[in-house]
Formats: structure tokens, sequence, C-alpha cells
């Protein structure tokens, strides 16, 4: 593969302060569970601004952060990791999102909890000031942290603009359903998948009924990441499965293996590769992330994915 610089990208949607448990056996409910805890930068729009910033992307982040420590370590953090912060809205009325989750000891999630009412206040009106700043990025990201009207004012204040967006929890999926004929790429997982189309994504027959029905609403790509099964993937020409190979000795966490798949297919569509490529590029960054225990991994670089599509 041919790696270039690529034009910039404004990402939108949740950052949170990540706090993560895990444990050293395995999990036990209603029960102290020794094992360890680590705070870091986290959320969906967040991590893939992070990773796209690390692929040498010139990308935007618009979030919303409350005036309190965690929100000076957002901003902190973003602008030393290369993201163009300039556009988080700092807000006094809310404190930043936080998300804790409980890990098993081979970095798989079992619960959380995502405090994130500030994303709320993310609407139409906070955006409409930013229109230049979103409207000069060549492609945009959104989450579905994001309230209906900014949701509403995104896909209809740059209807020309390539859009790609992630599900990010069965709670939120539902978001996106009145926008999903506006979508380049949807991101999903099975849970989240079901949330949105009302049926179950588990079977084969099951993922072909799911992304039919996408399809039909007007996504022309769906990729759904389905942890130890691998990836599903869909468009107008091609469907299929991909098996997303990890030594699970190598596994610290799999919370932003997701948002790094997400961010490498940014990447690809920038750099105009075909779909092949852009799976494997996109399963290489995945498994740098999981080796990291931070949801976006300070190792990812396009040198790392070189390295690893070369093994």
């Amino acid at each position: 593969m041919n790696f270039s610089l690529s034009p910039r990208v404004c990402v939108i949607g949740g950052a949170n302060v990540d706090i993560h448990g895990v444990t050293y056996q395995p999990l036990r409910l209603r029960d102290s569970n020794p094992g360890t805890v680590h705070v870091c930068p986290g959320g969906v729009a967040r991590n893939v601004a992070e990773n796209l910033s690390r692929l040498g992307v010139d990308c935007r982040l618009v979030t919303a952060v409350g005036k309190d420590p965690h929100g000076k370590m957002l901003l902190t953090h973003g602008r030393e990791a290369g993201i163009d912060m300039r556009f988080v809205q700092e807000l006094e009325s809310a404190p930043t999102s936080t998300y804790l989750a409980v890990l098993d000891r081979c970095g798989d999630m079992q619960v959380a909890v995502a405090d994130m009412d500030i994303m709320d206040q993310l609407t139409a009106t906070r955006l409409e000031p930013l229109r230049n700043a979103i409207g000069e990025s060549s492609l945009l990201v959104m989450d579905a942290n994001l309230p209906d009207d900014a949701l509403a004012w995104l896909v209809n204040t740059f209807p020309e603009h390539d859009v790609f967006a992630d599900t990010v929890s069965t709670a939120k999926a539902m978001r996106l359903k009145p926008y999903l004929g506006t979508l380049h790429t949807l991101k999903t997982n099975p849970a989240e998948a079901e949330a949105l189309t009302g049926f179950e994504a588990r079977t084969p027959a099951d993922l072909d009924r799911t992304a039919d029905w996408i399809h039909a609403h007007g996504v022309r790509r769906l990729f759904m990441t389905r942890a130890e099964d691998g990836l599903f993937y869909s468009t107008h020409n091609d469907r299929g499965h991909v098996s997303l190979e990890q030594d699970e000795s190598h596994v610290r966490s799999t919370t932003g293996a997701g948002d790094a798949f997400l961010a490498a297919l940014v990447y690809a569509r920038l750099q105009g590769w075909p779909l092949e490529g852009t799976l494997q590029f996109a399963g290489a960054a995945a498994q740098l992330t999981v080796a990291d225990r931070s949801p976006s991994s300070p190792a990812l670089s396009l040198t790392a994915i070189e390295r690893v599509l070369k093994i």
C-alpha cells in the first residue's frame, strides 16, 4: 500500500474520561474483584480523532467538555496527540463525560456506565457558529452520542460530504435511524444493529437480512465488528466475513478496537483504496489497538500498520 497525507476530517461527537477496571481473575458479580484501574482519555469521536491524527490526517474534533480537571485533561491530551481542538466547546453547565467500564482479564468489557449528559448540550444551536470550520473538511465522522437536532443539522447542512457514523451503544443506536439515507458508511456491532433494526444479527442469514435492511434505508457501506467472530461487511457490490485474528496473550483491552477500525476506514476512503485493501488496513489498526490498555494506542501509526501487514 502507498500511504500519504490526507485532506482534513472533522469528527463530531463524544469525548470522555475513561476509567477502566480490569480483574485479575474471572469476574465475580456482586463482589469486590482484585485488579487494576486505569484512567485515560476516551469517547468514540475523540478516539477516532486521535487515531486519525496518529495516521497523519489533519483532524478537527467538535465535542463538549466541562470546565473542570477532566475537561482540561482531554484538551491537553488532544493537543499533544495532534488533534485540532480549537472547536471543542467548554461548558460550565455540566461536568465532562465519564465512562466507567469493568473489563475481564481477557480485556473484554463486561459492563459499563456512561455519564454523558453534557453531550445533550452539543445542540444545533452550538454547532451553527462552527459551520465554516466543519464544512471546510472533506469528510465528516459523527457518533450517536449527539442529540437529534445536532444529527439533523449536520446531515442537512453538509449534504455534499461523505458522512461516516458509529452507533456507539444499544441505547443510542436508534438516534441514527432517521439519517441512514445520508450515511456513506455505518460502523456498528451486532447488539447495536439489533437495536437499530429490531431483529437479530447473529446467524449468517440474520446478517444478510440486517445488511439488506440497512442498505434499503440508504447506507452505502456497512461494517459490523463481531468480537471473536471477526467482521461482517456489506456494500452494494460485495458482502462477506473477515477473520480478525489476534494472539489473545497480546490483548490488553478491546475497548477502542472499533474506534481504530473506523478511523482506518476513514483514512482508506480518503486514499481511495479498494475494499480489500481497506479491510486489511482497518484490521491491522484494530489489532494494534487491542494490544494497549488505552482505547487509543500511542503505538498506532502508518509505519506500525505497514509492519503488521507485512507479517
